[in-house]
């Protein structure tokens, strides 16, 4: 999860350099370009991939004043996060291959990259809860009060993340201790274990608010059943088929969610410097990876935000459809 530049590292021999590896922390003083490799290519154009896509998320929200409900906003805020991502894997690739490293420029990205996977973590916590309050509170989620509240919850999340993100600049780095390294230097293991740690509260508590969307949506499947018989006889069906395509939906989000966040929050605990590097790359691939799958599996999922992007591409071919449908994707 906390994309630390140390973290995605490799020796020469394999192809991959670490991203803030410990010799080069000692040998600061005469810092060298290390030359390109493929995991450095690899590092830049995924970069690029996840700042493109999610700019085109962010910029269809922005412009366009019916996606302003409570969805859209922590959707906005996921992909300004996951934004923040691809840039500091840009930034890096920069730093490492192009200029000579310096200590600030290991603080800058790993700082960075902190800020944007909190408030990416934070952020899908948020969209959780807004399914299960758009659930169990139909009739008067969404209203404008319920707006402000989601803005309030944002800015305090993105502030938390701010100066969670400050902490490697502040001095919570190892850069002149490299025994008090983390398994992502120049992170510290107190502090990595903190915030893995905090990590591993959020993701629970995600769990628990899918697991409550799952108990609200059998009781609105079971009180439809109880009136099938008000219903035309396909209708039951069409309700089974829709809800278990609901929770076809729930299992992928759910398994894409614990399988990118859950395995570098624990190796963050339980991993120290001395560590092997592949552990740490192994764990930390799949955190880089959620910037890239979250646009794909909340934002792009997204009826109104699909049909907006639709009709932008084809404006005469989906002009006519101009009726705003009420967000319902997981």
């Amino acid at each position: 999860m906390i994309l630390n530049a140390s973290d995605l590292g490799w020796d020469e021999s394999s192809g991959m350099d670490p991203v803030f590896p410990l010799d080069q922390l000692e040998s600061s003083s005469s810092p060298k370009v290390p030359p390109l490799t493929m995991w450095g290519v690899a590092l830049c154009v995924s970069g690029t991939v996840i700042t493109a896509e999610n700019a085109i998320v962010i910029t269809t929200i922005l412009a366009t004043p019916s996606l302003r409900a409570p969805v859209f906003l922590l959707l906005a805020s996921l992909g300004l996060a996951d934004l923040l991502a691809g840039v500091a894997l840009i930034l890096h690739f920069l730093f490492q291959f192009c200029v000579e490293p310096r200590d600030w420029s290991q603080l800058l990205t790993s700082g960075l990259l902190v800020t944007s996977l909190t408030a990416s973590l934070c952020s899908l916590m948020g969209v959780a809860l807004d399914r299960y309050l758009s659930l169990s509170h139909a009739l008067t989620y969404g209203s404008g009060q319920s707006r402000r509240r989601a803005a309030i919850l944002l800015l305090l999340v993105w502030l938390g993340a701010c100066v969670i993100g400050a902490g490697p600049a502040m001095g919570w780095h190892c850069l002149e201790d490299l025994n008090s390294c983390s398994v992502a230097p120049p992170l510290t293991r107190t502090y990595l274990s903190l915030l893995c740690g905090g990590f591993l509260v959020v993701v629970v508590v995600t769990l628990q608010l899918y697991a409550g969307i799952c108990r609200v949506a059998r009781r609105h499947a079971h009180a439809i059943a109880t009136q099938r018989h008000f219903l035309p006889t396909n209708q039951p069906y069409a309700s089974r088929h829709s809800t278990g395509r609901g929770f076809s939906r729930l299992i992928l989000v759910l398994s894409v969610f614990v399988g990118c966040w859950m395995p570098f929050s624990l190796w963050g605990l339980l991993g120290d410097a001395s560590s092997p590097p592949l552990y740490t790359y192994a764990t930390l691939v799949p955190a880089a990876g959620s910037s890239l799958l979250n646009p794909i599996l909340y934002s792009l999922r997204n009826k109104d935000i699909r049909k907006v992007l639709l009709n932008a591409c084809c404006p005469h071919r989906y002009s006519h459809n101009t009726n705003s449908q009420p967000p319902v994707d997981v």
